[in-house]
């Protein structure tokens, strides 16, 4: 069995490889920083994994890491991310225009290079990484929020067109996660910035998302979970924003 990650350089898709790798696959790791994902092999430690370099942003390089990625089991759609926190009347262009490549089409393209195989070999299992924000807006979400809901949205149309094939389709919409550089990369490289979003509270950890994929890969091939949402304890629901004059 063969499991294709994306993003697995940090993060999330760092510890669905662990996670994954654990439970015997053999895996295709992909991020566009070469010596993490290299790193991560070696810890790893056998020749069940092979170290592709990718940007996922790159539509033709996808379709060509797709060509040769052979029989895929398993996709894990993890590369995206948010940039700034800004109110859209302010925000960049470049970063709305980014984080739909990242988050949108990166994933849509990937997704039709290796769903055929997966449908031709009647099984296969697909987990996208969306996010609560996907379902909740929340002030400086703008696009990000927009992506993550096509992200919910395909996930269930793909899920409504694939019922018969035998492959599977999965959502998980995690909250807050720590130990990750999600808030470093959102707040271009501002540490302390970043590390303020988690201060006081105890944010979800990587482990415990990948612990959730390797729960799903693993139930029977009859079962299809939809959409997973989880948060923090710590994590709650905010009151609605009200401007008063």
């Amino acid at each position: 069995m063969k499991a294709m990650i994306t993003g697995a350089s940090s993060g999330i898709g760092e510890a669905i490889a662990v996670t994954l790798h654990k439970l015997g696959y053999e895996l295709l790791i992909t991020g566009r920083r070469e010596q993490r994902l290299n790193d991560l092999a070696h810890r790893l430690g056998d020749e069940r994994i092979t170290v592709q370099v990718l940007d996922i942003t790159d539509s033709q390089a996808i379709k060509e890491v797709a060509d040769e990625a052979g029989v895929v089991d398993v996709l894990i759609n993890n590369a995206g991310g948010a940039l700034g926190l800004a109110s859209a009347q302010e925000s960049e262009l470049s970063d709305w225009l980014t984080m739909i490549a990242t988050n949108v089409t990166g994933l849509t393209v990937l997704t039709h290079a290796i769903l055929p195989q997966m449908v031709e070999r009647h099984q296969g299992t697909i987990i996208n990484l969306g996010s609560v924000a996907g379902e909740f807006p929340y002030p400086g979400g703008n696009v990000y929020g927009a992506a993550k809901a096509f992200v919910r949205q395909f996930s269930l149309n793909l899920k409504a067109d694939l019922a018969g094939t035998g492959v599977r389709v999965t959502n998980i919409e995690p909250g807050m996660v720590g130990d990750t550089e999600f808030s470093l990369v959102r707040f271009d490289n501002d540490a302390d910035r970043a590390a303020s979003v988690y201060d006081g509270m105890q944010a979800l950890k990587p482990e415990d998302i990948a612990n959730l994929v390797g729960y799903i890969v693993t139930l029977p091939s009859h079962v299809n979970i939809n959409t997973v949402s989880l948060m923090p304890v710590d994590q709650g629901f905010g009151a609605f924003n009200v401007s008063r004059h």
